[in-house]
């Protein structure tokens, strides 16, 4: 845990150092993450969860609220909600009203609940590939029809979208953005989410906007605008889903909030989740309410963390035949073009060398990768190393 060491230097209160590089051991506590290669020698670095230490900050709060003993159904706290819009409004100078949250047990149910509040079975829905899998699954466990917005890497090392290139067709009800982007990292400008929104009026189409990793901004130069705050279309015709699991580590409570202005489309969205999506547990309001009132200092030290861990992936990936990887602006992911090595199935041929990835295919774009370096720099140099002597075996 944190150094909490309160120590003044000058008359100063110090503030305490979070120890990022402590390596905790996750076998036997049934990590999705670490269980998957339970009795083999892989180091997961797939999905996206952190290997640090939640904020002590948190740790105590949940204490605190076990101590107390009783776990009934529970409402979300009023001053979460205070501190949530709060929040909006100093990151974002977005104006939002406590009847616009609908509180949710995690976001990839707001995902399904979203593309179910505004489609029908048989009609169409855009969403930027590569993307996030539950957004393709939520299309078509919808029955709903899915078309593609690729994004394309350029030659000056960013991505890019094509709107004018997408083959949008008549029935075609919904937009789904996520922002910043997962896998590739890349935070959408102002100009682009205007684009976007202008493309959405001419073609009459909802949005909705998956903006879970907007704090977790890399690049200093990189701005998180939320996208209802674009122009009022924008705000009357969007779901904006958030929450703080990527941010600050805490995704397995379910703790997410989806931000829906307008009254007709939110009703839509509670008629959906009634009887189907439970409640949010009381532990992860505790865990929420902890993470945004009181973990400022742990996460400003987490950014300084990530940033350099990705300045090393970026370094040691680029300098590797057959490897490519485009700087990530926002997130902990890193997205890596294996395409260069020529391999028929990378995911398993990276496993086998001892380093577990996601699949690109389960993206939708089989030439990557996905690695998590949200994780002890000593954990990302040993994977690392895998892949460099991966690759260098496969250049003999």
């Amino acid at each position: 845990m944190g150094n909490n060491n309160s120590s003044k230097t000058g008359g100063e209160h110090q503030a305490p150092r979070y120890d990022f590089d402590q390596v905790i051991d996750r076998k036997g506590t049934y990590s999705d993450k670490w269980d998957l290669y339970r009795g083999r020698e892989v180091l997961p670095m797939w999905v996206a969860d952190m290997d640090f230490r939640s904020p002590p900050e948190v740790i105590q709060a949940l204490h605190q609220r076990v101590d107390h003993g009783i776990f009934g159904y529970t409402s979300p706290p009023d001053e979460l909600v205070d501190i949530f819009i709060e929040r909006m409004k100093s990151q974002y100078n977005w104006d939002i009203e406590a009847d616009w949250l609908v509180w949710l047990p995690g976001l990839v149910c707001g995902l399904n609940i979203s593309v179910r509040s505004v489609t029908r079975p048989g009609e169409s829905v855009i969403t930027q590939t590569p993307i996030y899998p539950p957004f393709l699954s939520s299309i078509s466990l919808a029955g709903c029809h899915r078309v593609d917005a690729p994004l394309k890497a350029t030659e000056d090392q960013q991505w890019q979208m094509d709107l004018e290139g997408i083959d949008i067709t008549d029935n075609t009800q919904l937009f789904m953005l996520c922002n910043p982007q997962n896998p590739t990292g890349k935070v959408f400008s102002r100009e682009e989410l205007i684009a976007i929104d202008e493309y959405c009026q001419k073609h009459n189409l909802f949005v909705c906007t998956d903006e879970v990793h907007g704090e977790l901004l890399l690049d200093p130069d990189a701005e998180h605008i939320p996208y209802a705050t674009i122009s009022d279309y924008a705000r009357e015709n969007s779901i904006t889903l958030l929450a703080p699991s990527k941010t600050f580590n805490i995704a397995g409570f379910g703790c997410s909030v989806a931000v829906i202005p307008n009254k007709k489309l939110r009703n839509r969205f509670k008629q959906v989740r009634k009887s189907i999506v439970p409640s949010v547990n009381a532990l992860a309001y505790t865990a929420a309410l902890a993470a945004y009132r009181d973990s400022h200092e742990w996460h400003s030290q987490l950014l300084e963390y990530l940033r350099e861990n990705h300045r090393l992936m970026l370094e040691t990936i680029n300098s590797l035949p057959g490897l490519s990887q485009i700087p990530a602006q926002a997130t902990y992911l890193g997205w890596i073009n294996v395409s260069g090595l020529g391999l028929q199935n990378p995911k398993s041929v990276f496993e086998a060398a001892g380093i577990g990835l996601n699949s690109g295919a389960d993206f939708g774009d089989s030439d990557y990768l996905r690695l998590n370096f949200g994780c002890p720099r000593s954990t990302l140099q040993q994977g690392l190393e895998r892949i460099r002597l991966l690759v260098d075996s496969l250049q003999d």
